[in-house]
């Protein structure tokens, strides 16, 4: 016998904790053991071991689990593979922090003390936020996880290290690099955040040594000048024919420098004259490299000025900015100051203002290994979604420069570099092995670690096992799909597309699916610096992780940002009390349901089977094309819409019939449990709960299979017809609401001219009336036409016709000052002119609108005058 009671209340939140380990200890998460079925794999954006959840990861990996449940529910052997990234600076930067509270001096530990208390703080702490993972219900198979400093990981990284350099693919020489002055390393472009804030712009003489004039350059950083080492023009520059090639005394330092034509100087800006400093500006340094510039170094790793420069030496390169500014006013090469928006770019770690600095590095060289990635994504063999970010990649790629991949940090892949006594470097997995390599004893290995980008580079094929050849290597790779942030298109997914390609000569993925930005209610970014950030733990808490999976899957469409907004979110739990509530109506009318399907169905049945099979169409295209925000709204508006408010409603006459109850109980029954099926990948907890009540004896609904709805359910004509019975039954609940009505009074009587082709007991029970008859009545009565049907509501004796036309007369005062004020707008000489297309268009539909309420008050009043 069928269990036909359910809770009151939706305390499904309250349970997830449960059914996650219920599904866990199932071995729910782990890919189907039975090899002949196709494979669907992912392995997720590794979260930095110092992170804890928010927003972003609130979309980020249940977008993956939805993939990974709806593919389960289609037959696929599915992996989600998960883990962490071990994140050099931030995590250095953490720990650093945590021990100078505790007294310590981290400098003075030394690195291999340092290292372990890292490792320390990893244990207890680091992987915080793979829990909160399960929170949000992600069937992640955490047996298998990785963390890219695990001894097999270690491996990975160091073989791709070691083929590289031998390959001649990376090299250590000078170039420009991101120099964070604080944590003293180099600082990729992921960490760090550019800021628009106010400045000055310094206009400064730059005299010729013969005296015979002068050129005005304009700088917001004089503080560099005196490792300037020449000015630029461009060759097109008219201004200055004649004068390239001419020598410049560098004011306050006298040295000679020449005026030298380059591409680089733009002549529509100010005079068209640039300063060049290689050494602190990464395009000064190409026109310097082109031109066989030196590159002096003005600024040491802490950003202050070097010695050799007499009182200048020592200083910040503030307190050095303001010296030399007062000193070129003193000495007249000052022409002008200028208020100007400077875009600075500071570190995320430290906060500090990083400093561009030719630095000496250890570099991959992309050009060549970008090839295989970019005819990747021109072949179509790897799929970008949404489609206009492949043309962001392959812009990059095809102007790729060479990787800097060195940290000067002791947390993360220290350098495999060994060094012989005479200087020779050699890549080697240990000291051992390279001695064995060269023949030769080693003193020291390179004090660099490696950028967390170079070793999170390997994460598709790593995580399988490479560079062993596993079993998960060769069923899993290539990846289905990668799921991540816009923002890391080339610093990570256009590395494991060069490196899939150059160590496994095959793709890592076949799509990768960049996913929406949350943002605040009102457009701003979301960020815990801000003060805008929304800790998704605390909604979790408080509503359950389904309405939030759901606030933000019902929005993640073909757009690219996401407006975060709480009332979604109450909206949303109403939803999934919603679901419950009618679940477990339906179970309460359960009596005697035997499961079987009957053998005649009414047509308003054969409607919501004709739904249902319109609904699982739309959404398993809407997942296969990752429009979860379609699939969301298909789903809402079945169940809201057909199920509960036209279908329920219709049957519960039948239901309380036991010659009747059977049909709508099957019907019911076999819609919901499709419906939770087609609903579980984005509320997993919510419809798992749900269905434990449905079919107490069956497996997990996490383990079942996609509903196959048969083609024989699709009618369009019945949808048609009975659609057409509820439009006319939409028509009386308005004419009844006009004429006011109470929703839940009886009319006694509604005369109707036209068919209504078998809806009369639906049209009679859901718009609450007593006796439909033929024609057209006799007494005053109001009409409405709906679907060529003239209906007709005789009003004797249902409203006082002295308070309604009082009411009537009231509403016209109101509404006609309304309708002149807009027409007055209108016009207004010139106001198409001035204001928004939008703004017009909205008054000229407002001004059809009143006119059409005034119409219709007017008809009353004449009908009750």
């Amino acid at each position: 016998m069928m269990e036909t009671s359910m809770p009151t209340q939706n305390a499904s939140s309250q349970s997830e904790a449960t059914w996650y380990t219920k599904w866990e200890q199932a071995g729910l998460f782990k890919p189907d053991q039975d090899a002949t079925k196709p494979t669907y794999s992912i392995t997720i954006p590794p979260p930095n071991i110092t992170g804890s959840l928010h927003m972003g990861h609130s979309l980020c990996y249940p977008t993956q689990d939805v993939l990974g449940r709806y593919k389960r529910l289609r037959g696929y052997r599915v992996l989600i593979l998960p883990g962490q990234d071990h994140a050099g600076i931030a995590t250095q930067s953490v720990v650093s922090k945590n021990l100078k509270k505790a007294g310590i001096n981290p400098t003075e530990l030394g690195r291999d003390k340092f290292v372990e208390k890292v490792w320390e703080w990893r244990e207890e702490s680091g992987s915080e936020i793979l829990q909160q993972f399960r929170q949000l219900g992600c069937a992640f198979d955490w047996d298998r996880s990785r963390f890219t400093l695990d001894d097999g990981y270690v491996k990975a990284v160091l073989q791709v290290f070691i083929e590289w350099f031998d390959a001649g693919l990376i090299y250590k020489g000078k170039r420009v690099v991101n120099w964070d002055p604080v944590l003293l390393t180099s600082v990729s472009d992921i960490e760090t955040e550019r800021k628009n804030v106010k400045g000055k712009l310094y206009h400064i003489r730059y005299p010729f040594a013969d005296g015979s004039g002068e050129v005005i350059i304009a700088t917001t950083r004089p503080e560099t000048m005196l490792a300037d080492v020449a000015v630029a023009v461009h060759p097109s520059d008219k201004r200055y024919d004649g004068l390239v090639g001419k020598t410049i005394l560098l004011p306050i330092t006298n040295r000679e420098i020449p005026l030298i034509a380059d591409q680089y100087p733009d002549p529509e800006f100010g005079t068209g004259a640039v300063k060049i400093t290689p050494a602190h500006d990464p395009f000064d340094f190409e026109v310097g490299a082109r031109h066989n510039l030196d590159m002096p170094v003005i600024l040491d790793e802490r950003a202050k000025v070097v010695p050799g420069y007499g009182d200048y030496s020592g200083l910040d390169r503030y307190d050095a900015r303001k010296k030399i500014v007062a000193q070129l006013e003193e000495e007249g090469f000052l022409v002008k100051v200028e208020d100007h928006d400077i875009a600075i770019i500071v570190s995320e770690r430290s906060g500090e203002v990083v400093e561009p600095l030719l630095s000496e590095q250890w570099f991959v060289r992309q050009t060549e290994l970008a090839g295989p990635a970019i005819e990747a994504v021109k072949s179509g063999r790897i799929k970008i979604t949404p489609p206009r970010y492949e043309t962001v990649y392959l812009d990059w790629m095809e102007n790729i420069r060479d990787w800097c991949i060195s940290r000067q940090l002791w947390w993360g892949h220290r350098i495999p570099v060994y060094y012989t006594a005479d200087g020779q470097a050699i890549a080697a997995h240990s000291a051992e092995a390279a001695a064995e390599k060269c023949g030769q004893p080693v003193v020291s290995q390179d004090n660099d670690v490696l950028d967390t980008w170079f070793s999170s580079g390997l994460w598709p094929f790593a995580t399988l096992g490479w560079p062993e050849q596993t079993a998960d290597l060769a069923e899993f790779y290539p990846t289905s799909i990668l799921v991540t942030d816009r923002n890391i298109l080339y610093l990570w997914v256009a590395r494991m597309v060069m490196m899939g390609c150059y160590f496994q000569k095959e793709i890592p993925f076949h799509e990768v699916l960049i996913h929406a930005t949350i943002m605040t209610e009102d457009g701003r970014r979301m960020a815990k610096s801000l003060g805008t950030g929304v800790d998704p733990r605390s909604i979790i808490d408080k509503m359950g992780a389904d309405p939030l999976r759901w606030t933000l899957l019902s929005q993640a469409g073909s757009n690219q940002e996401i407006r975060y907004s709480p009332r979604r979110t109450e909206d949303a739990r109403n939803f999934c009390n919603k679901v419950w509530n009618a679940s477990r109506f339906v179970l309460m009318n359960s009596e005697g349901y035997s499961g079987t399907q009957p053998d005649s169905l009414a047509l308003v049945d054969q409607w919501l089977l004709s739904r249902l099979k319109t609904l699982s169409e739309t959404v398993e295209q809407a997942y296969e094309s990752y429009d979860f925000q379609a699939a969301c709204q298909a789903m809402f508006s079945f169940f809201w819409t057909d199920y509960c408010d036209w279908y329920l409603e219709v049957c519960k006459s039948r239901l309380q019939d036991p010659e009747q109850r059977a049909t709508p109980q099957w019907v019911l029954h076999t819609t919901l449990r499709a419906f939770l099926t087609m609903l579980h990948p984005v509320m997993p907890f919510l419809t798992e709960e749900i269905m434990s009540y449905l079919a107490p004896g069956e497996p997990f609904l996490m383990a079942s299979r996609w509903p196959t709805i048969p083609e024989t359910w699709a009618n369009t004509d019945v949808e048609a017809k009975v659609e057409r019975w509820f439009e006319i039954t939409r028509a009386l609940r308005t004419l009844r609401s006009e004429i006011g009505v109470k929703p839940n009074e009886f009319l006694e009587e509604v005369y109707v001219q036209g068919d209504l082709a078998g809806g009369d007991s639906v049209i009679i029970s859901q718009a609450k009336i007593r006796k439909l008859t033929a024609g057209k009545p006799e007494a005053k009565s109001v009409s409405t036409t709906i679907s060529s049907v003239d209906l007709h509501i005789p009003i004797e004796g249902l409203i006082d016709s002295e308070k309604e036309l009082a009411r009537l007369q009231k509403e016209f005062e109101k509404t006609q000052p309304e309708l002149e004020k807009v027409r007055s707008l209108l016009a207004q000489p010139n106001f198409a002119e001035r204001a928004k297309p939008e703004v017009v268009e909205r008054n000229q539909k407002l001004v059809l609108e009143l006119e059409t309420k005034l119409a219709k008050i007017q008809e009353r009043m004449e009908l009750f005058g």
